[in-house]
């Protein structure tokens, strides 16, 4: 008896000393910082390692060979090395939302001093956010002290797909204490993607909130469906267990009886049988990036009465009703979606909204669509940006279109 009061004694006072330990332990290093002038430190230490490296999208970025051809990749750089203390200072940064990771003798490594990161498929990277004054991209990526959205992870039924399925709904600050009825913006992710894309990666939370406390936009209720049509939910949130994401996992696994863009109208239906919206094409917005710009594009041609404002960011554009072509060579355009595109402008959506970088890997797709809008004189708006097939563009996407919304 007085043998297992001292094991539990031990174990009381042991547990809470080495969870201190856990909390308080690296405190005295600082990685990244943040310096005044908005360049950037950042500390490793590493007395062992023979080479320490950095990489992140504050670097040049650098072309690699990909399946799709040539992509863009951030670019790495060498870190010091004083007393076991390895440090790399960038220039001066703009203002934006930066991702990063180490590089230790060849070994990707997280940044052990900085618990802020986020998942990009089955990686994950650090990250940290540079801003300067109040608006600017930095700002608007941050958490201000402005009215707060909810955002919820929910649940709902697919009888096309026959699965229950899971979603992200914002609904903007206010929503839950009114009776105020909204319109409703569905947002998608692209290809390795899921429900929780658009709110880590994409910052959707926080431009919503900043954009509808500065006034520059209407309060709406955001939508961030899963775009993979045989997954329930995000990867170890369903009951496929911890399997390993990968960039076109959906295409493998149990395959789907429809598509994503045939389920469609279930995500609709449950969203104005659950949340007070306002209904109607005129109160629904459309967009997504990549594989979801691809979705967007299939679902408002599909379904042409369903959406007044439709957005393609850097969007997987198939001319045929199988989604198998990325490029319009040989105008392979056949007759039904001809007729589906010709209806939908027919019934002159509000706005039609494509962005796309001008080194996106599917800069010619989208360019060969857009000869294609023109030779048949059906009305679009046009963004180009710098840069490639990155968040860094789409997250500007999404403060563009939001803003040209339910007006």
């Amino acid at each position: 008896m007085k043998k297992t009061f001292l094991f539990l004694a031990f174990f009381a006072i042991f547990v809470p000393v080495f969870a201190q330990q856990a909390l308080f332990s690296g405190t005295d290093i600082i990685s990244p910082e943040i310096n005044p002038d908005n360049s950037v430190t950042f500390r490793f230490v590493a007395p062992k390692a023979v080479k320490v490296q950095v990489t992140g999208d504050f670097l040049p970025m650098v072309k690699t060979k990909s399946p799709f051809g040539e992509v863009e990749s951030a670019g790495v750089a060498d870190l010091k090395e004083e007393n076991g203390m390895w440090t790399y200072t960038t220039n001066v940064l703009e203002p934006e939302l930066y991702s990063y990771k180490f590089i230790v003798d060849g070994r990707e490594e997280l940044d052990p001093n900085n618990v802020y990161m986020n998942r990009d498929i089955a990686s994950y990277t650090n990250m940290f956010i540079v801003k300067k004054t109040a608006g600017d991209k930095g700002d608007l990526y941050s958490v201000n002290d402005v009215p707060h959205g909810n955002v919820a992870k929910v649940w709902y039924y697919s009888p096309t797909l026959q699965i229950n399925r899971r979603m992200t709904v914002y609904t903007p600050a206010g929503y839950e204490d009114s009776k105020e009825k909204l319109p409703v913006l569905y947002l998608l992710h692209g290809a390795g993607g899921d429900e929780d894309a658009w709110p880590t990666l994409g910052r959707a939370a926080q431009i919503m909130d900043n954009l509808i406390a500065s006034g520059k936009c209407k309060k709406m209720i955001v939508v961030m469906t899963n775009g993979n049509a045989n997954c329930e939910a995000a990867p170890g949130e369903w009951s496929a267990g911890m399997y390993k994401p990968s960039f076109m996992g959906h295409t493998t696994g149990k395959k789907p009886i429809s598509t994503m863009q045939a389920h469609f109208p279930d995500v609709v239906k449950y969203i104005e049988n659950h949340y007070r919206t306002l209904t109607g094409k005129k109160n629904r917005a459309i967009c997504g990036l990549s594989m979801g710009g691809g979705h967007s594009y299939m679902i408002s041609r599909d379904f042409p009465d369903m959406f007044n404002y439709i957005g393609l960011f850097s969007a997987a554009i198939a001319m045929n009703q199988e989604g198998a072509e990325l490029t319009m060579e040989n105008k392979s355009v056949d007759p039904k979606t001809e007729e589906q595109l010709k209806t939908l402008f027919a019934k002159k959506p509000a706005l039609y909204w494509i962005a796309i970088g001008n080194t996106d890997f599917l800069y010619k797709n989208n360019a060969d669509y857009r000869k294609y809008l023109d030779e048949k004189g059906y009305p679009y708006e046009y963004v180009e940006t710098d840069g490639g097939h990155i968040w860094r563009n789409w997250r500007i996407y999404l403060t563009t279109f939001a803003q040209r919304l339910f007006k």
